[in-house]
């Protein structure tokens, strides 16, 4: 099956994003990382915000499938070692080959959308089968406050992913045991 056009131009534009800044990410850059000739992003894409609307559109597209299909293929935490292992399998997606990619450009874009709500409206988290297996671990352990509970440990773990990204290294599961260990009391 053929890529559109625009999913192409768009997946070029996380890729220029995430290698160099917000300050690369340029029609030009975009055309030379899509392999496409000169002009062809700005006939898709006349102006820069149309540009970045699309790569965060696309870029919150990526990220809920990768979601998705992680709540289908992980079968539900029975323990809390199951749900470190779970968590520390994800960051460690996150932080090397596409999904780094995709983690670089996404931090960006976030910090843009300080200044664009509109990329903000786009970026803001959605539920997705992940998501909802923690959430459910957390209430099958009579946590009153689940909901809460879930966006704070998964917020935690999202610092940990842009610490790493910053300084290097990995998420250990010794620190995603102790963010499970806190959530639980």
């Amino acid at each position: 099956m053929l890529t559109d056009r625009r999913t192409v131009l768009a997946d070029a534009a996380i890729d220029v994003l995430a290698e160099h800044g917000m300050r690369g990410l340029t029609h030009r850059a975009v055309d030379r990382s899509a392999n496409l000739p000169p002009g062809t992003t700005s006939a898709y894409y006349r102006t820069r915000q149309s540009l970045l609307t699309a790569l965060v559109r696309r870029l919150v597209a990526l990220d809920q499938a990768e979601l998705e299909e992680a709540g289908r293929r992980a079968p539900a935490p029975r323990n809390p070692a199951e749900l470190v292992a779970g968590i520390t399998a994800f960051t460690e997606r996150r932080l090397t080959g596409p999904g780094r990619h995709r983690s670089l450009a996404r931090y960006a874009c976030a910090i843009e959308s300080v200044h664009h709500p509109e990329l903000r409206e786009i970026l803001t988290p959605r539920d997705n089968t992940a998501r909802e297996a923690v959430r459910a671990f957390l209430a099958a352990q009579d946590l009153p406050d689940a909901d809460e509970r879930t966006i704070t440990l998964l917020t935690c773990v999202d610092g940990l992913v842009f610490d790493r990204l910053i300084n290097g290294g990995p998420v250990t599961e010794k620190e995603i045991a102790t963010l499970v260990t806190a959530a639980l009391h």
